[in-house]
């Protein structure tokens, strides 16, 4: 009887974070739609010229890549704050290895990605999943830690990097649409498939709902939450890729503010923090929806200081938002207890 009123709380606990999750999907796309129309109306011709247009795809391509990792994180229920520094991390050894060791400019790319996947994989993955520290604490001492490395290996200088296929990553085009865009639609199809189509992804969702049930189901938790931080680090270490080609250099002080940006835009698309709930569908909206607000500001004039401001303000909305919407589910479960008591 015990076992057939936990899984009728599970049902009903998972039921109304599913509505709250798609809730706050639906709003935030209608938020996305309502600021558009705002800046079409305000700026006239210039926010929905085809250039505009463009530029702000691109422009936030960086935070689509590191947001579609998080979102991996997110559903096992935990987070990485080392992206931004997984991100100058990975523009640094592109630059080393194109540079000063002289690969090839595609080998080069390939071995950062890699190094990428495996830095998360092995350092944050494992101190998580095997040896069950804190997500956050790992993530922000290795936040400090590769953004020491970066500062020491840099020593705080800007290195060029002149290479046409780096360059094409960030300004070429193919059917008329620039690379980073194709980039961010490559990204979010194989992250939704994943996700979607594949028992890795169920795995993950399995994890995040609840790890000690996934546990006993025959699920490799340790594996699974490894493999989610490799896959952070390699979505990361890609951004750091673009933000070279981006930039035509790797900076040492770039990435600070990707984190929360990032954290806010999959928290904003109805992935709940507490994990099991939501996906990229819901991330690429709530970017596009800090992508749209930050273009429509800087065409407005509005200071990139003031825009770091609202993107602090966009993240404790969501944080609230989640906390609030998951009341609802509590509060479900105390009443069904009463009933089956």
């Amino acid at each position: 009887m015990n076992d057939v009123v936990a899984a009728r709380l599970r049902s009903v606990a998972r039921g109304a974070a599913g509505w709250s999750a798609g809730s706050r999907y639906a709003a935030v796309l209608l938020l996305v739609v309502g600021i558009a129309v705002y800046f079409s109306a305000a700026e006239g011709g210039k926010f929905v010229s085809s250039a505009n247009i463009e530029n702000l795809l691109a422009s936030v391509s960086i935070l689509w890549v590191v947001s579609m990792g998080m979102t991996f994180a997110v559903l096992t229920g935990g987070i990485d704050l080392s992206v931004g520094a997984v991100v100058a991390l990975s523009g640094l050894i592109l630059s080393k290895l194109f540079n000063g060791v002289g690969v090839p400019a595609l080998l080069a790319v390939v071995l950062t990605v890699a190094l990428g996947a495996l830095i998360g994989g092995a350092v944050n993955g494992t101190l998580i999943g095997r040896f069950g520290l804190s997500f956050f604490v790992v993530t922000l001492g290795t936040a400090s830690l590769y953004q020491g490395i970066v500062s020491i290996w840099s020593q705080t200088k800007t290195s060029y990097i002149a290479s046409g296929l780096v360059d094409g990553i960030g300004f070429g085009s193919a059917l008329g649409i620039t690379t980073p865009i194709w980039i961010m639609v490559g990204v979010f199809v194989a992250a939704f498939a994943v996700l979607r189509w594949t028992y890795f992804g169920r795995d993950v969702y399995a994890v995040g709902g609840n790890a000690d049930a996934a546990r006993l189901s025959g699920i490799n938790v340790t594996r699974t939450i490894v493999a989610v931080y490799a896959i952070v680090g390699l979505c990361a270490a890609f951004a750091g890729v673009i933000q070279d080609a981006r930039l035509g250099a790797s900076s040492p002080i770039v990435g600070a503010d990707i984190p929360l940006a990032a954290a806010a835009a999959v928290l904003l698309g109805g992935t709940s923090f507490v994990g099991g709930i939501g996906g990229v569908t819901g991330t690429a909206v709530g970017v596009l929806f800090i992508g749209i607000l930050q273009n429509g500001l800087a065409i407005r004039g509005v200071s990139s200081f003031w825009q770091q401001v609202v993107t602090g303000v966009i993240l404790i909305f969501a944080v609230s938002i989640d906390r609030m919407q998951q009341n609802p589910s509590r509060f479900r479960i105390r009443r069904t207890k009463e009933e089956t008591a």
